[in-house]
């Protein structure tokens, strides 16, 4: 039975509960929590700000591929896997969050490069929407991780230098307005956060 407008259908808790097993053994970097908890918070951010079920979905599973298809029997493997449960529109916007899939990755520097240049050229709402939760969640986290641990937070992070990180996020909040696909309400609220997060760094 499909459910009313507005609310969400089996399929979405299905993908609940697909993405907390694919992610059970995961943790979010310096914090030790379940990284399913950053995958909820996505996916409410994506919900409340006018995404669907498959934004929903989509956010749920955006960092399956890089992060779990070594356990999975590889990227092609969890790809086919993920269309078959989800569809092929759930798979598109998991593929454009996925900025890589061979392990070991690629420099970061030239990943994070890559991302800005696809964000900018790729012109999906649906992809805006789920991309821009993922790093407004991070980017708030590193905000109040840094008020409790000040500079020691970044030794968490492969690349410890703080001043590549607020490059990525300031480029982030760029590229979002000029695609101006993403919610405007979120393109706002990471300027804020990242505004705040620069003021904090370059105040110490």
């Amino acid at each position: 039975m499909t459910p009313p407008d507005g609310l969400l259908s089996e399929r979405f808790f299905d993908a609940l509960g697909y993405a907390a097993r694919l992610h059970n053994r995961q943790l979010r970097k310096g914090v030790g929590t379940p990284y399913i908890s950053h995958l909820m918070a996505v996916a409410s951010l994506v919900l409340e700000h006018g995404g669907g079920e498959d934004e929903a979905i989509a956010a749920l599973l955006h960092d399956a591929i890089e992060d779990q298809a070594e356990h999975r029997g590889g990227a092609a493997a969890l790809r086919a896997e993920i269309e078959q449960r989800y569809g092929t529109r759930v798979l598109g916007i998991v593929d454009d969050c996925t900025d890589a899939e061979v392990v070991p990755k690629p420099p970061w520097r030239s990943r994070k490069e890559q991302y800005l240049r696809h964000l900018t050229a790729t012109p999906d709402p649906a992809y805006h929407r789920v991309s821009i939760a993922d790093k407004l969640h991070n980017a708030r986290a590193i905000l109040l991780d840094y008020r409790v641990h000040g500079d020691a937070l970044w030794q968490r992070f492969t690349l410890s230098d703080p001043a590549e990180h607020l490059w990525y996020y300031r480029g982030l909040v760029e590229s979002f307005r000029t695609a101006g696909q993403a919610p405007p309400s979120l393109i706002n609220e990471l300027d804020r956060v990242v505004t705040e997060l620069e003021a904090m760094v370059r105040g110490r």
